[in-house]
């Protein structure tokens, strides 16, 4: 109980003792009241700190007062390529019409040329010609039956039982899933550019019938994902109004997308395949990953630098332990970079990184002790999960950062705000398979609009797709 009173003592002394036990009372309550707030507004200027430098929020979501990193010291070169740097011209095409050019007199004197080129300079010029769709038309004759009476229709067949070919519902695919265009640009666009007419209704009913003549394509590569070292994240998604998240397991020749309306653990065990998982998944320090042994994991140390900068960015009693493990993580990167530059050998990186580590948990137990609870917080999950920092080392082929995983996820966070999520579950499972489709063929450096096209071309004839585990394996 408070023993003090700010009153000055002498109008102090006037007061009757048990007014000023009351009154003691009182002033205790309302400093423990202003203390508690004052924390609250010291918390809430902290989340108004937050930028994509010190939390996992992405770059767009960054104030114009946000300071980026200083611009790196400029070298005296111009702009443009330089002396040496690898070439990248546009590639030719095969030519549908070949035109012999010859000069006929010389440049410089006017004298009559003759003669041959043998490696004559190739110049192409491109134009798309005026884009109609070809269309079959079947003209279904219905005859009545002079015995029975009974009128019968010919049929189609039955692969052209739909209106729309597998190449034009691989573009409505390619158009929704790679270009993130709404029902209703698709529809225009359609109109406008190929001449096909198409409602805003058809086009969901297009996309429902791509996610069945996708569907086992991407059940195999979710098996198959779960044999190889993953990235893994998750973002939001919202689905009929409702939270939802859309999960990304990115693996070396292939990525899956999964949605649901759980962040839980059982959603991250549902797409490594639960126990039997024996590779290593890299990923931030979310809880859904801590049923994973700690040699099973790697901590994605992008986040830990972000991490250690909020440290700093408190301007607190963890700000120093802050600048000294954000300093000990550029190191990391340094020695890391070196090593994937072949500049450094691995063994000489996990020598340099085991002499560091002592020191490293040795901060990171003064940051547990710290009066701020939010660095002792951090400290404390590093301490519990140091084993899964450094697998990177000792794994090959393991990166120390998720940034595959969050490059996958970043298409579908563009997706997600202009379109909003989506209004049901068939349409979150669409956007699940087409994403896979699309980062996958990617991955593997697959047309995808073929691979689309070959995929609807099999569910119209009642075939099964493609598939893209062959690229996968080889």
């Amino acid at each position: 109980m408070r023993t003090e009173s700010p009153i000055p003592k002498e109008l102090w002394d006037q007061i009757p003792p048990t007014v000023q036990a009351a009154l003691l009372v009182v002033f205790q309550q309302y400093e423990q009241r202003i203390a508690a707030l004052e924390q609250r507004v010291a918390e809430l200027e902290q989340q108004l700190g937050q930028n994509s430098s010190n939390s996992s929020k992405p770059p767009s979501s960054d104030l114009p007062r946000v300071k980026r990193r200083p611009p790196r010291e400029r070298w005296g070169r111009s702009r443009g390529g330089q002396r040496g740097h690898e070439a990248h011209p546009t590639p030719l095409l095969p030519a549908d019409d070949v035109q012999t050019r010859k000069p006929t007199e010389c440049r410089r004197c006017g004298h009559v040329l003759r003669g041959e080129d043998p490696q004559p300079l190739r110049h192409q010029f491109l134009e798309l010609p005026p884009i109609k769709p070809h269309v079959l038309e079947y003209q279904l004759h219905r005859l009545r039956c002079s015995r029975c009476g009974a009128s019968t229709c010919a049929q189609p067949p039955a692969e052209h039982h739909g209106r729309y070919g597998p190449r034009l519902r691989g573009v409505v695919a390619l158009l929704a899933g790679a270009y993130r265009l709404s029902k209703r640009q698709i529809q225009a666009l359609c109109a406008d550019l190929l001449g096909v007419p198409i409602a805003a209704g058809t086009v969901c009913k297009l996309e429902r019938q791509t996610t069945a003549a996708t569907e086992s394509v991407v059940t195999a590569l979710r098996a198959h994902v779960r044999a190889q070292p993953l990235n893994m994240d998750e973002t939001g998604w919202r689905q009929h109004g409702r939270r939802g998240w859309l999960w990304t397991a990115v693996g070396r020749s292939a990525t899956v997308f999964h949605t649901c309306l759980s962040r839980g653990a059982d959603v991250a065990r549902l797409l490594v395949g639960g126990g039997s998982y024996r590779q290593v998944v890299t990923s931030d320090r979310y809880s859904s990953y801590n049923w994973l042994p700690l040699r099973q994991r790697q901590i994605c140390w992008a986040h830990l630098r972000r991490d250690f900068q909020a440290m700093i960015d408190r301007g607190n009693a963890g700000s120093a332990i802050g600048r000294e493990l954000l300093l000990f993580a550029e190191d990391v990167f340094h020695f890391w970079h070196r090593v994937r530059h072949r500049t450094l050998r691995r063994s000489s990186l996990q020598t340099t990184i085991n002499q560091q580590r002592p020191w490293f948990r040795d901060r990171l137990a003064e940051g547990c002790a710290c009066a701020c609870t939010k660095t002792a917080a951090v400290c404390r999950d590093l301490l519990r999960l140091e084993t899964a920092l450094w697998t990177f080392m000792r794994v090959p082929g393991v990166e120390p950062t998720n940034n595959a995983a969050e490059r996958a996820v970043r298409h579908a966070v563009l997706w997600r705000k202009t379109s909003q999520g989506t209004d049901s579950v068939a349409g979150s499972h669409y956007v699940a398979n087409i994403l896979t489709i699309l980062a996958t063929c990617r991955q593997q450096g697959r047309n995808v609009l073929d691979f689309l096209t070959a995929c609807c071309d099999a569910y119209l004839h009642g075939l099964p797709p493609p598939s893209l585990l062959t690229h996968a394996v080889s």
